[in-house]
C-alpha cells in the first residue's frame, strides 16, 4: 500500500498511548510535519484524554484499541507507544487491517515477537519501523560526523551513559513491568544505547553485562541499573551505563581514538524542549547551547566541537518518503531485532539482584 500515497494526500495517522512516549514525543512531531494528518489518539486515561484533546483539538480521543481499530479503513498508520508487553498483540492487529506500524522501543517483549511482526508485515505489504529516535539527538549525530571524518583517528573505546537522579524510580512500566514483559531499563534505555554504539561501529562478536535492581523485590524483576561491554567485529570496545538513580552523573559520551579523544556531558535537550512545549518547526528546536558541546583532544589541549543539530522529525520525513516509495525505512526493524537478541542474551545469563547491603553484587553474563 506504499505507493498510494501522493505528495499532495496526507499521511492518517493514529497514536496509541498518550504518556512520555505519545504526549512528548509521537504528538507533537506527527502534528508539526505537513505530510500527516494526526486524526486519532487513543488513551483510557481520563486527564490523559483530556490533555490529548486540548493540545490536539484536531483529533479524535477514544479510549480503547477497538475503538482505533473498527475505523481502521480511515487511516493509514498506526504508532503504539503503549509498554512493550502490548506491542505484539497490538501491531499485528493493524498489520492484519492493513495499516503501516511505527513502533516504540523496546521493539516487543521478546525477539520472536518482533521477528514474527517482521514476517507479518512482509506478507502483508506494509511498513513496519521501530522509533529509535536517539539515531537523531544532537551529540550523537556530532559524534557520528567526527567518527566519519576520521578526527579521532582509530576508534578505540567508545563509552556512552544514560544517566538521572530520580531515587523514587521511575514509578511506570520500567519498573513494574517483569523482564518477560519487556520491563527494565535495559529494554528501555539500552535500546537506545546499544542501538547507538552499532550504528556507530558495527556488529557485536562479544558481549558482556551486569545487571541489578536497587530497590527491595516486588513482583517485578526488572533491572534498575545496567552496564553492557560490547566488543564490535571492527575491533572497538564500548562501554554503556544505564541508571535512574545515579546521585553525580558521568559523561553523555567519552570516546578515545588515536588520534584524539570526545568527551561530551549532558543529555540531548529536544525531549525537554518537546516536554515544556517547543513546537520543532521552531528555530531554536535541537540547538545546543555552547556550554554543552562536547570537547575534542588530546589531554589539556582541546577544543570545544560546535553541535550537529538534533532532528526527532527526521524520523517521521524519512517514514513519509517511504511511505510513498521514495526511500527507505527511517530505521531497519532487523536492526532492532537484533539489538532486542542483544538484549536477551545478556538477560539470560544476567538474573537481576537486588542490591541491598547484603546482595551487593551485580549480576555478570559474559
Amino acid at each position: 500500500m506504499t505507493d498510494t500515497f501522493s505528495s499532495t494526500k496526507a499521511i492518517r495517522t493514529a497514536v496509541m498511548g498518550f504518556g512520555v512516549s505519545g504526549r512528548v514525543f509521537h504528538s507533537p512531531l506527527i502534528a508539526a510535519d505537513p505530510a500527516y494528518s494526526l486524526d486519532v489518539i487513543v488513551t483510557s486515561n481520563p486527564e490523559r484524554a483530556a490533555q490529548a484533546a486540548a493540545l490536539h483539538p484536531n483529533a479524535r480521543v477514544v479510549a480503547t484499541a477497538e475503538e482505533l481499530f473498527a475505523d481502521a479503513g480511515n487511516l493509514d498508520l498506526v504508532i503504539i507507544g503503549t509498554p512493550p508487553a502490548t506491542h505484539f498483540a497490538l501491531a499485528s492487529t493493524a498489520i492484519e487491517l492493513n495499516l503501516n506500524v511505527v513502533i516504540d522501543k523496546p521493539f516487543a517483549a521478546n525477539s520472536d515477537q518482533a521477528q514474527e511482526l517482521i514476517v507479518q508485515a512482509e506478507k502483508a505489504g506494509v511498513l513496519l519501523t521501530v522509533f529509535q529516535n536517539r539515531r537523531w539527538d544532537a551529540d550523537f549525530l556530532t559524534l557520528q560526523r567526527l567518527v566519519k571524518n576520521g578526527e579521532l583517528g582509530d576508534v578505540r573505546t567508545f563509552e556512552s551513559r544514560f544517566e538521572w537522579w530520580r531515587p523514587e524510580g521511575f514509578q511506570n512500566w520500567r519498573d513494574e513491568a517483569k523482564l518477560s514483559e519487556g520491563g527494565g531499563i535495559l529494554h528501555d534505555l539500552g535500546a537506545h544505547l546499544i542501538d547507538q554504539a552499532v550504528r556507530l561501529f558495527g556488529p557485536v562478536a562479544q558481549y558482556h553485562g551486569e545487571t541489578g535492581r536497587i530497590n527491595e523485590p516486588t513482583t517485578s524483576d526488572a533491572d534498575q541499573e545496567a552496564f553492557v561491554s560490547l566488543l564490535h567485529s571492527s575491533g572497538v570496545r564500548s562501554r554503556l551505563w544505564m541508571n535512574g538513580m545515579a546521585a553525580q552523573l558521568g559523561a553523555r559520551f567519552h570516546v578515545l581514538g588515536s588520534a584524539a579523544g570526545y568527551t561530551k556531558w549532558g543529555l540531548d535537550i529536544q525531549e525537554p524542549l518537546l516536554d515544556a512545549g517547543t513546537f520543532p518547526t521552531e528555530d531554536h528546536y535541537g540547538v545546543e547551547p555552547e556550554e554543552n558541546w562536547g570537547r575534542l583532544g588530546v589531554g589539556p589541549d582541546t577544543k570545544q566541537v560546535p553541535a550537529d543539530k538534533g532532528s526527532y522529525p527526521e524520523f517521521y520525513r524519512i517514514l513519509a518518503s517511504a511511505l510513498r516509495g521514495a526511500g527507505p525505512l527511517p530505521v531497519d526493524p532487523a536492526d532492532s531485532l537484533e539489538v532486542l537478541r542483544i538484549i536477551e542474551k545478556i538477560h539470560q545469563t544476567a538474573s537481576s539482584q537486588s542490591l541491598t547491603r547484603a546482595t551487593p553484587a551485580l549480576t555478570i553474563a559474559t
